[in-house]
């Protein structure tokens, strides 16, 4: 099987994947193949963190041009995976010089499909772009061919808890792998002093209770197959014997009272309110950090959200808060620009390379010692940073919280929320 990710995250999920007890795990490019059972593609589904999406290849085989993979596709038994009552869609990567064009590629694939149909039938089963109850996904690296059924559906890191989100929201499974690669697991104080709407602290809640990423989705693909085994994968969702208890604090403010509202719905919808605590106050208001130390961990504004002039303000803000308000913690300080770090002024013990959507980030750690001092590289006859003024624009871009869709769930759910709970979904239904 395969594990899609994003870049720089390869290692945690693949560490992810070998305790939930994968075999043959290989680190590639954005992915990580493994071998293992049905019980262990729901699990990752369902447990991995950073995981986009588990693919289970049916089929490989080499094409020199379109109509070999036509050839190879309308070679497949399809009654194995589809039938005419069930809808289907096709993805295509291609990373080739043979084939330009990844539509092309999807489009040969479907073709192949609705004629091997045709042909003993005399009819096709539907393409659903939106929301098919097949999910097939070709890979094309030079002319060799992958073709998986995609046993996710939608991405990963559409956990189900999101009901409103600011203007550059966080991605899960970014913020799942930021905490991951911290090594933080609920062993101290977690902080974010620029929460947003809050996806840094449920993730790290969700962590620090080893809840599954996945307990609050609809769906995932895989209970429309034709072998889904409704029992097993019961068996799977109820089990909460890897559940732990969680001491400390999480702890989340935000200058904004607009995103603070709308972290305590996406925290209240995660059944995670008990857990963190919230208050809308700048980082600069703080003069003494939250006890016992632990760990800080944000995402501040990049150039892309505010004016880079207000940039050197902000971070140098930033540093100096650190610097002291913060003694005895470790802070995780997410930014895409080497300026925004030098205005921080404190010398980082660790960098992470990582990518926030098209954005090449690195995420610097930094500990912070009783009297620690400012960068010495920076010039000592170096003009003082201005203040840092926090922007007056209004959150009225940010999206409001949307209703909640999820109705297999309860409208509050807490950490121990699988005992006893079976998913909802219909009787297995046939592959499609």
């Amino acid at each position: 099987m395969i594990a899609k990710t994003m870049a720089e995250l390869e290692d945690v999920l693949a560490e992810e994947l070998i305790n939930l007890g994968a075999d043959e795990v290989q680190i590639g490019k954005r992915m990580v193949s493994f071998s293992g059972d049905k019980a262990l593609m729901y699990k990752a589904n369902l447990h991995c963190r950073t995981a986009l999406r588990i693919l289970k290849p049916i089929h490989s085989f080499k094409a020199d041009n379109p109509d070999d993979v036509y050839e190879a596709i309308k070679k497949i038994d399809w009654e194995h995976y589809l039938s005419l009552d069930k809808t289907f869609a096709i993805d295509a990567v291609v990373y080739s010089h043979i084939f330009s064009h990844s539509k092309f590629v999807a489009y040969k694939v479907k073709d192949a499909i609705a004629d091997w149909f045709m042909e003993r039938y005399h009819k096709r089963p539907s393409v659903s772009v939106t929301n098919p109850d097949i999910a097939l996904n070709i890979h094309i690296a030079h002319n060799q061919c992958t073709l998986s059924l995609d046993s996710s559906g939608e991405s990963l890191h559409k956990r189900g808890y999101r009901i409103g989100q600011g203007e550059a929201p966080l991605s899960e499974v970014l913020a799942a792998g930021m905490i991951l690669k911290s090594g933080w697991k609920g062993d101290s104080t977690f902080i974010d002093p620029m929460c947003g709407s809050g996806t840094l602290l449920i993730e790290a809640a969700m962590i620090a209770l080893n809840i599954p990423p996945g307990i609050h989705r609809p769906q995932f693909a895989f209970e429309k197959w034709n072998d889904f085994d409704k029992e097993l994968f019961s068996d799977i969702y109820n089990d909460d014997s890897g559940s732990r208890d969680f001491h400390f604090r999480i702890i989340g403010s935000d200058i904004s009272s607009q995103m603070i509202a709308i972290a305590g719905k996406n925290i209240a919808n995660a059944g995670l309110k008990k857990y963190i605590d919230l208050e809308t106050k700048p980082f600069q208001n703080y003069t003494e950090a939250p006890k016992p130390a632990g760990v800080l961990m944000t995402n501040p504004p990049y150039g892309e959200r505010m004016k880079p002039d207000d940039l050197e303000g902000l971070y140098s803000m930033i540093g100096e808060r650190l610097k002291h308000a913060f003694t005895g913690y470790s802070a995780y300080i997410l930014s895409y620009r080497k300026e925004c770090f030098d205005h921080i002024g404190l010398k980082p013990s660790k960098r992470y390379f990582l990518f926030n959507g098209a954005l090449e980030c690195e995420m610097r750690h930094y500990e912070l010692f009783a009297g620690k001092r400012y960068d010495r590289s920076r010039s000592e006859d170096k003009a003082k940073p201005r203040p840092y003024k926090p922007s007056t624009q209004s959150a009225s871009n940010e999206e409001k919280p949307k209703k909640r869709i999820n109705a297999r769930y309860p409208e509050k759910r807490v950490p121990k929320l699988r005992i006893n709970h079976r998913p909802s979904g219909a009787a297995p239904a046939e592959e499609s």
